[in-house]
């Protein structure tokens, strides 16, 4: 069988078209669902795989940040028989960090697996968690790159699929000037 993320992703209802306001902020024409991908545990468990494929024999944990980042996380982990840990948001202000009893910290080498990579904010919280407890990032792997390769962590980054899509900040969108009705995703 040929895996073709992108044809599962239309097939399955994953990639809409209209006005969306991205969980960053900014706008476009174009949103990946990544739920209607992560709740089919074949194709989830293929992207993963490929992701683990990419990094093994790199890293001892796999992290990865609420909400689609745990499935991501997890099935990646399953994949390189390893475990796996959640980065949640900080209660007490921006960021991310490990709670739970979540153990990591020197001498771990951590492979992040997230969903959609848009602008790198959610994973940018997952490194400075990893590193603010003394362990060392492997790699990143995600289901999707929406910046077609424009972001550098400064460690390998491996993609399931590479789907460059435009987005704007909400005060040069055209879609807002044409009074088009947004979407918060």
């Amino acid at each position: 069988m040929t895996y073709d993320l992108e044809a599962e992703l239309q097939a399955r209802g994953g990639i809409l078209r209209g006005h969306f306001q991205y969980a960053s902020g900014r706008h476009g024409p174009v949103y990946v669902e990544k739920f209607r991908i992560l709740q089919w545990p074949d194709v989830t468990g293929e992207a993963c795989g490929r992701i683990a494929q990419a990094f093994a024999g790199k890293g001892n944990l796999v992290a990865g940040p609420t909400t689609g980042g745990i499935i991501m996380a997890y099935e990646t982990a399953r994949h390189l028989g390893l475990r796996s840990i959640i980065a949640e948001r900080r209660e007490d202000g921006p960021g991310r960090e490990f709670r739970r009893g979540f153990e990591i910290g020197p001498g771990d080498h951590v492979i992040v697996a997230d969903d959609v990579l848009t602008t790198g904010g959610s994973i940018r919280d997952v490194l400075d968690a990893v590193r603010a407890r003394g362990a060392e990032v492997a790699g990143i792997g995600v289901l999707v790159d929406r910046t077609g390769g424009k972001v550098d962590f400064g460690v390998p980054l491996f993609a399931c699929l590479e789907l460059p899509m435009a987005s704007y900040a909400p005060e040069e969108c055209a879609q807002c000037a044409a009074g088009e009705p947004l979407t918060v995703t």
